[in-house]
């Protein structure tokens, strides 16, 4: 059968009450479709404000739309022709609507004042659809509740069904056109933009329940356990137990009396986590909070009345980025195997829609942690399409001052003011690995105005000002890392209370020496420039924050030290060699200096690397194979810092393996010409495969009395590529 012509068009409830507007709502549409046979083909472009989940039949075909914003929104193309059949079929929408007010739904759902469905498909036939007025959509925390996505759900029985054939939707009014006037521009057919990554893949499981059918007037709790961190679709079958109340715990691991240790601890340990509540009508019925939870532990309570309630199955679809990771190195440490595997399942946990900083806590892409992401994606897939979108988003959303929100997408305002300089980071990251000059060329002017808020912001004496504070205090949060020192600053160094900060300083200046190579790389003028800046800058630096010791510290005329001050001074040149190395050999041994944490270990290591003080970074994997130790399934937002067991800034071992100890990186822009030279440490030997946006590399090497055997080995027009 050919497609027909396509017919496309905005809709929404025509009952639509005044309260909605203040709240989250879930509205259903429903059609049916009757075929002489099944399809070649029949694709339709859908979108939504603010959510959509499609269903033919009965099976979850699709959900979107990619997140976008309110200068760019997403409409999403697939074809159904898999899941229909000749006779009578059911499509059948469930649409997601978040208040337009910023804190009063997700942070990272952006909406705009006009809620609907969108759909074009073959056939122009009417859409019926309800709103499900059951489901409440609570927030997890008071102080602060970015996701908004947790339910309590009284069951309709009404609604049992609806996305099935057999279901009677002869009482629901048909769906209203939304007038094309009504509608924000962003939102117009011919301004909805094509969706720029793959879908989001999805594997399903099943929990084997302890319990099947609770007697009436009776209370049963268990615990489920997924082996893993997951980010799943839930989906609980139940039928009967008319006025029971389930509730679903989703914890990431147990907590201890005196904080997280042993995450496995049921005995001396307690879940943690958020909860879905669900209230059965007595029909049978199934049960799919909208949105993925994220879990390992999933302890359900059921609570029945009257009647006996019978679970007939939970299962969890698992969700994010479709991951292709090929990279695969081995060394003569056996305990970073379980390490990279946990470093895998972060980053895979971390990529939706967006990168994200945790997916049980925010679900927000950070400059900073999505930098790192970013280049452990290179690492092990050579994959660019969800940084690609990266560049795009934040870029669009760029304030006039030049900084950028430090997240995205977020509803709100949110500022760090350092963050930005990452995002000049990921331009020159992309440029080493894929070279595109034309992505570079677009997104300069965005690093441009970054690097001019910091220059609008110096001193008399050339450095940085003050430009943030404590979170919560001042316009913008300076937050460096989570070190212990400065927990009470929220990840400020204190210096930072009392005037400017030496580190956003030396951010300031690595963005500015990144930039110029960005520059010189796009044929633009102004490299030289930025380089005067720089050095400029470095002299006001080694003039006013150089103690007697010859220690960077944390603020011009301040005392505090860290080890994030001399890491930085390294990279950026601020420091000697000589200077860096004696700095470097301090901050490791000596109490009262700030730390790197996890977040910073990308950068300490660099700074090791640099210093020839490579071995060190054993000491710090320590902080891993604690990890694996705990039982963690997913690398810890930082040790003094807990809260998040999956933040993908913690992935470090995903390019520390294959691009530093096997030595594998980009030796000039667009892997023209690529690195192989492995920095050993205290490893014996290592091998392993590395994928490179030009091929596939091979390398192994072993530590003998003449120094480094290697052997590389590739396609022949790859290794006229390497340099050793």
């Amino acid at each position: 059968m050919d497609q027909k012509k396509k017919s496309g068009r905005w809709m929404w409830t025509p009952d639509r009450e005044e309260t909605d507007r203040q709240r989250a709502v879930t509205v259903y549409f429903r059609k049916r479709l009757q075929l002489a046979e099944r399809p070649g083909s029949w694709t339709v472009r859908v979108t939504a404000d603010t959510r959509y989940k499609f269903y033919v039949n009965e099976e979850l075909v699709q959900f979107g739309p990619s997140r976008g914003d309110l200068s760019a929104w997403f409409a999403d193309s697939f074809d159904l022709a898999p899941f229909l059949h000749a006779g009578e079929n059911v499509l059948a929408v469930s649409v997601l609507r978040f208040p337009q007010e910023g804190t009063e739904g997700n942070h990272g759902m952006f909406r705009t004042a006009c809620p609907g469905f969108y759909c074009e498909e073959p056939e122009s036939g009417s859409w019926r659809c309800q709103t499900d007025r059951g489901i409440a959509y609570e927030k997890e925390e008071e102080r602060f509740a970015p996701l908004m996505i947790h339910e309590r759900a009284v069951s309709d029985p009404e609604l049992a069904g609806w996305k099935t054939a057999g279901y009677s939707d002869d009482s629901w009014p048909e769906a209203a056109r939304i007038p094309e006037e009504d509608l924000p521009q962003v939102l117009r057919p011919e301004n909805l933009m094509e969706r720029t990554i793959p879908f989001m893949r999805r594997t399903k499981h099943a929990f084997s329940l302890p319990v099947t059918e609770i007697p009436a007037g009776s209370e049963v709790s268990f615990t489920l356990d997924a082996g893993e961190e997951m980010c799943a679709y839930l989906r609980l079958a139940s039928s009967g137990g008319k006025g029971a109340e389930v509730s679903l715990l989703e914890s990431e691991c147990y907590v201890l009396p005196e904080g997280k240790g042993d995450r496995l601890d049921a005995v001396r340990g307690h879940l943690e986590g958020y909860t879905d509540v669900f209230l059965p009508s007595g029909a049978e019925e199934v049960y799919e909070p909208y949105w993925f939870r994220t879990f390992r532990f999933l302890a359900v309570t059921v609570r029945t009345a009257e009647e006996p309630l019978v679970l007939s199955g939970l299962e969890y679809e698992e969700t994010g980025y479709p991951l292709d990771a090929r990279t695969e190195v081995r060394t003569s440490d056996p305990t970073l195997v379980p390490v990279w595997d946990i470093s895998l399942r972060t980053l895979r946990r971390c990529m939706h829609e967006t990168y994200m900083d945790c997916p049980f806590y925010e679900q927000l892409s950070y400059l900073m942690d999505t930098r790192s992401q970013i280049l452990y994606t290179y690492a092990v897939s050579a994959d660019d399409l969800l940084a690609r979108k990266t560049f795009d988003d934040f870029a669009r959303g760029q304030r006039p001052d030049g900084l950028m929100n430090c997240s995205y997408p977020n509803m709100n305002v949110n500022v760090i003011p350092g963050f930005p300089v990452y995002y000049i980071l990921m331009l020159h990251d992309h440029m080493m690995y894929f070279g595109d000059r034309e992505l570079i060329r677009r997104y300069l002017p965005a690093a441009e105005r970054i690097l001019q808020f910091f220059a609008e912001h110096l001193t008399e004496q050339g450095y940085v000002d003050k430009v943030g504070g404590v979170n919560g205090e001042a316009p913008f949060w300076s937050f460096i890392d989570w070190a212990k020192e400065w927990m009470p600053t929220q990840g400020m160094p204190p210096a930072g209370l009392n005037g400017p900060l030496t580190m956003e300083s030396l951010l300031y200046l690595l963005g500015l020496q990144k930039a110029a190579e960005l520059m010189d790389f796009a044929g633009e003028d102004g490299g030289d420039a930025l380089r005067r800046r720089a050095e400029a800058l470095k002299k006001a630096l080694r003039r006013h924050c150089l103690d007697e010791n010859g220690m960077l510290t944390d603020g011009p005329g301040q005392r505090g030290l860290s080890q994030h001050a001399q890491v930085f001074g390294i990279l950026t040149g601020t420091l000697t060699a000589e200077e860096g190395r004696k700095n470097l050999l301090r901050s490791l041994t000596e109490e009262g200096i700030a730390r790197c944490t996890v977040a910073m270990c990308w950068y300490l290591f660099r700074a090791l690397e640099e210093t020839g003080l490579y071995e060190y970074t054993d000491r710090y994997w320590d902080i891993w194979r604690r990890m694996v130790k705990n039982g963690c399934t997913t690398c810890v937002e930082g040790e003094y810092y807990p809260r998040s067991e999956c933040h993908a800034w913690g992935a470090l071992a995903l390019w520390e393996l294959p691009s530093a100890v096997l030595g594998v990186r980009p030796a000039s822009p667009g892997c023209e010409t690529i690195a192989v030279r492995p920095v050993p440490g205290v490893l014996t030997e290592a091998s392993g495969r590395v994928l490179t946006p030009k091929g596939m590399l091979s390398v192994s090497w072993k530590k003998t009395e003449a120094g480094i055997d290697l052997t590389v080995g590739g396609a022949p027009e790859l290794l006229r590529r390497v340099v050793r």
